[in-house]
């Protein structure tokens, strides 16, 4: 018996979010695949590709700003979104949900300055 997902079915080449829009949640990919994109004059960049459990949005939590890069199912996934009321619970409930964010964060300021430094 397949276990029913909480997030919302997004179709192959759907918009989760769209670079220059505002937003305030953050994603979850449940399962599927997604496309960071980032949008130039010039054409699509690809940033990277995430997969189920990882996350995407996170900066919509902690800044009310547009969206950075567009977002983009690749193929069929399952996407929960979370709101910032819901992600302080969350992380009442437990602590080290603070620290992944964090973790992950940091990784991709890491990667970002990496990019930057080789081009």
């Amino acid at each position: 018996m397949k276990s029913k997902k909480l997030g919302k079915r997004y179709k192959d080449g759907e918009i989760i979010i769209k670079q220059g829009e505002s937003g305030n949640s953050l994603y979850v990919i449940q399962e599927g695949m997604v496309d960071v994109i980032h949008e130039t004059e010039e054409g699509d960049i690809k940033l990277a590709e995430l997969g189920a459990s990882d996350f995407f949005g996170e900066m919509g939590l902690f800044e009310e700003d547009v969206r950075s890069c567009t977002v983009r199912a690749a193929g069929d996934v399952t996407i929960l979104t979370i709101d910032k009321r819901n992600f302080f619970k969350s992380i009442r409930r437990d602590p080290s949900l603070a620290y992944r964010l964090l973790e992950k964060m940091s990784n991709r300021l890491r990667e970002a300055n990496e990019m930057i430094q080789t081009s």
